[in-house]
């Protein structure tokens, strides 16, 4: 099962830099008229300090602006005109994001950009935070589409909030593909290590990737693997390709029927994959499905735990999907020791540069 990130805390505002000195409290002996000729001056001095010098130091260019108007601008930008802007051939590139979740963005950004296909990303944000310094730092390739979930706490797999978190997923794949794009879907817990793009030249409705770790023939078959133990398939939801045909939009639809259908309770703890895999299941016959290569596009439990078969497969490789772990600093540590944490020492190459 693909596991997601554990969150990070948000950072706090900032404090009012510059505190008002003792010596001129207006609790003084003598004090100034905003009338007299010295409070004209001393009016006329504080308005030429905000209006030209503050805009170098960075600080609001109006005395009681709270927020910048270039970005809150972002809170009408529409997933319609947001996928417009990006796609390139046709295709968009879309991962979901909240802000503790930027640094696992960043790493999965760098990979795509040495592979030339970030300027398709279009990231779907989940809280204004994100929007913003997204759009801030990389206008345009961000957008929220309301209501924001609760997505500033730690969202751990198999929680109510996870589920909230991913059940939207299908919902914005089927605007994007009612809009006429292809699209690929992509957790931001992957990297890149080749160009997935020729593995997607055919003209089929769904590709997918299995998330089962045994290994498979080097010519294995495309078709939807057979069923498990629980009566479906364990295909995994979190890398997924789809063109804007019918096939792709009777998927989309019926994994939100079935997300209805089996809604997270305590009892049972669902997550959006086994809706995923229900809705392949019984859509099959209509639907022309393709499961994508094994030595491409391994599980984690596959490439990060079995050595002998990366070898076997080395120079295969073209997507890592960082599961089959949990946890936010373990994901990381992974990533470092396998040379795939690239946010730290080579962020300049992320269209986004240092978080």
């Amino acid at each position: 099962m693909p596991s997601f990130l554990h969150q990070r805390p948000l950072y706090s505002a900032l404090s009012a830099p510059y505190p008002i000195s003792p010596r001129y409290s207006f609790n003084s002996q003598r004090q100034i008229s905003i009338f007299s000729r010295t409070g004209l001056i001393v009016l006329f001095s504080l308005m030429l300090i905000l209006g030209v010098f503050m805009p170098w130091t960075g600080m609001p260019q109006g005395i009681f602006s709270v927020s910048k108007p270039s970005l809150t601008k972002w809170r009408q930008y529409t997933l319609a005109q947001a996928a417009s802007f990006v796609a390139k051939n046709g295709t968009v590139i879309v991962c979901a994001v909240s802000q503790p979740y930027l640094p696992f963005l960043n790493n999965w950004l760098i990979s795509i950009a040495r592979q030339n296909h970030q300027d398709k990303v279009l990231v779907i944000a989940e809280d204004y935070a994100t929007l913003y310094k997204i759009n801030e730092r990389w206008p345009g390739h961000a957008v929220l589409v309301p209501p924001a979930p609760d997505s500033q706490t730690a969202h751990k797999f198999g929680s109510q909030g996870f589920f909230n978190f991913t059940s939207r997923r299908p919902r914005h794949l089927l605007q994007i593909l009612e809009l006429g794009y292809n699209v690929m879907y992509n957790d931001v817990d992957m990297v890149w290590l080749g160009d997935p793009f020729p593995y997607l030249q055919r003209k089929h409705d769904v590709y997918f990737t299995d998330d089962m770790a045994a290994v498979k023939p080097l010519n294995h078959s495309h078709d939807l693997p057979p069923p498990g133990k629980k009566g479906r398939t364990y295909i995994c939801s979190c890398m997924i390709f789809l063109r804007p045909t019918g096939g792709a939009k009777l998927v989309m639809k019926k994994w939100i029927e079935e997300l209805k259908a089996q809604p997270w309770s305590k009892a049972k703890k669902s997550n959006d994959q086994p809706a995923f895999n229900w809705a392949l299941n019984k859509t099959a016959g209509q639907v022309d499905l393709y499961l994508l290569p094994q030595a491409a596009f391994p599980t984690g439990g596959l490439y990060f735990k079995n050595q002998t078969w990366v070898q076997e497969t080395k120079g295969k490789h073209v997507i890592i999907h960082n599961n089959y772990i949990t946890g936010f600093e373990k994901k990381i540590k992974r990533f470092h020791d396998f040379g795939l944490w690239l946010a730290d020492d080579h962020y300049q190459e992320s269209p986004l540069g240092k978080l």
